[in-house]
């Protein structure tokens, strides 16, 4: 049996070797990244989660060693495998009580959902003890009643420090700041080869790691304010993605919450006013455009330009209905001589 058996046996976790895995075993300093899938049951087999099924996809899990993660029992026992390694660990309660929160935010982001929704008003150890529904009866159970688990991993990649890009869930707040810009770059590079989708996907990335860094300030204090006016041009960067994928509503919201706070915007009036138009809202259409003209007259040619369209696109309608308004009458008036010569 090997030394690092014996120590998970002592700490009350019990390994099982499904197949054994390649290579020499790392030495896992802080800031290793590891990518395994994993699945975890109750002793008597019920599957709780499955990283290959959860949400509908198959998603590993990503580890950086060092940055304690809420289930620390992960990162002593990624520690004893090499890659392709699969392996059962066997916890005992007191490396699981935890597993409940970390099971829901695992579950929310594999469904898009903010990961913290349903566990923010107590902390973790509080949770745990208290009679709180986190929304599945299974979670709730093993909540309440505490037992231990079986970690079935897979490790698929051991990737030491230095050799990856730091995903921003696990930069410091100051490495958050440094990679703004960047992430922003990307996305334009994005857009313009026509990857709109992906192009979206980078400028929410930066939008939502600048919010997680406004959190922490004071709504209207000077960083707060700093902050705002980084995410603002993202943001529209963003709406503009959504106008291009059709999603005006959208447009819609995230201009309006721009307009609220900066009333001058003339480029949230202008992607507000195409989208109102692109849902047949042509009375607030009309006065975000003109309110575009009032802020820069300047532009008063490409407001033009999108009220025609408008305008083209209502009459294309109303023809539309017109012709079907008498396809129908025609219809109706030929029924019954249709029927009479039968």
């Amino acid at each position: 049996m090997e030394e690092t058996d014996i120590k998970l046996r002592a700490d009350g976790i019990q390994k099982k070797v499904i197949s054994p895995g390649k290579g020499e075993l790392s030495t896992f300093p802080d800031g290793t990244k590891v990518k395994f899938h994993y699945r975890t049951s109750l002793c008597d087999g019920t599957v709780l989660d499955d990283s290959r099924t959860m949400g509908g996809r198959s998603k590993p899990m990503e580890l950086i060693l060092g940055k304690k993660f809420k289930l620390p029992v992960w990162e002593q026992v990624v520690t004893t495998m090499r890659e392709g390694e699969i392996a059962d660990f066997t916890c005992d309660v007191k490396h699981t009580a935890l597993y409940p929160l970390v099971s829901l935010s695992l579950r929310n982001i594999s469904h898009g959902k903010d990961p913290l929704e349903g566990q923010r008003h107590c902390c973790g150890i509080a949770q745990v003890h208290s009679h709180h529904s986190m929304g599945h009866s299974d979670l709730d159970k093993l909540q309440a009643n505490p037992q231990p688990l079986v970690f079935t991993l897979e490790m698929l990649e051991i990737l030491p420090p230095g050799s990856f890009q730091l995903e921003i869930w696990a930069m410091t707040d100051e490495e958050k700041m440094q990679a703004i810009p960047q992430i922003h770059e990307e996305g334009n590079a994005l857009f313009k080869s026509g990857d709109i989708t992906a192009a979206a996907e980078k400028y929410y990335s930066a939008i939502a790691c600048l919010k997680n860094l406004q959190m922490k300030e004071r709504p209207g204090d000077d960083q707060w304010i700093k902050l705002d006016l980084m995410i603002t041009p993202l943001l529209l960067n963003y709406c503009q993605c959504k106008q291009l994928l059709g999603q005006y509503y959208e447009v819609l919201e995230h201009c309006s919450s721009i307009i609220n706070k900066y009333d001058d915007n003339v480029k949230a009036y202008f992607k507000r006013g195409k989208a109102h138009a692109a849902v047949w809202n042509e009375a607030e259409a009309r006065d975000d455009f003109d309110k575009v003209i009032k802020l820069d007259p300047s532009l008063e040619t490409s407001v033009a330009k999108e009220l025609r369209a408008m305008e083209d696109r209502i009459r294309e309608k109303q023809k539309e209905e017109k012709g079907r308004y008498k396809n129908l009458f025609n219809y109706s008036s030929k029924a019954p001589a249709a029927a009479s010569t039968g």
